[in-house]
């Protein structure tokens, strides 16, 4: 007879993350053997994933080849707006999956002209929670926290906080007319993860996005060299 107060826990999600896993490290490989560096840029929708993809295409063009990887629920949108300025970039739909992951970055990869890229930034969906759990292949994981979202965000999402190495707050215009402690938010992050940079900037006025730009330059030089 079934004993029906007995729970029986199966392990799915432990076999879906290192099946994913698995193929995350050959897309590393493939990346290395191209000597691209990688950035997996995550954000909550709105923040500004798109614009600060765009400006520094802008800043790095005459410097870096950059391919983009845009990671939606549905539609092309931000994908049409880079293609614009004659990136090269790949479009991926998840159809109400929250994240992307190995295996859909591992087909983007594929259609893009890796020999002649130096850096891919691959925009994830518009999620605090989920994407940091699924590895793509990248060297960096970034993550945008713009003004209007408020300072306590590491409260709330402390898992994607301690997981980045870089951190940019942007829509720092808007500022003067929003209750926002920038030393605070510095000083809570810096505590829950003390090697992360922080980068303060404005995608629409362009104020800090010059050092932004810099520190990718130099994570971009040091990964040919490696």
């Amino acid at each position: 007879m079934r004993d029906m107060g007995k729970t029986t826990q199966v392990p799915v999600v432990q076999g879906i993350l290192s099946a994913n896993d698995e193929i995350a490290l050959q897309n590393q490989a493939l990346l290395r053997q191209h000597r691209i560096l990688t950035v997996n840029l995550m954000a909550s929708p709105g923040a500004g994933k798109t614009s600060l993809i765009l400006r520094s295409i802008e800043a790095l063009r005459t410097r870096l080849r950059i391919g983009v990887v845009e990671g939606d629920i549905a539609s092309s949108v931000d994908a049409d707006r880079v293609a614009a300025g004659g990136t090269a970039v790949v479009q991926i739909n998840t159809g109400g999956q929250c994240h992307l992951d190995a295996p859909m970055v591992r087909r983007a990869l594929a259609t893009l002209p890796l020999p002649e890229l130096d850096v891919i930034i691959i925009e994830n969906v518009g999620n605090l929670i989920c994407p940091v759990d699924f590895h793509l292949g990248e060297d960096l994981n970034v993550m945008i926290a713009s003004v209007p979202e408020g300072d306590d965000k590491p409260y709330k999402y402390p898992g994607i906080f301690t997981a980045v190495d870089a951190i940019v707050i942007n829509k720092v215009d808007l500022l003067p007319y929003l209750r926002f402690d920038m030393q605070a938010l510095r000083k809570l992050v810096l505590g829950m993860n003390p090697d992360v940079r922080v980068f303060a900037v404005s995608c629409e006025s362009g104020a800090g996005i010059e050092e932004w730009t810099q520190w990718l330059e130099q994570q971009a030089t040091t990964k040919r060299q490696a």
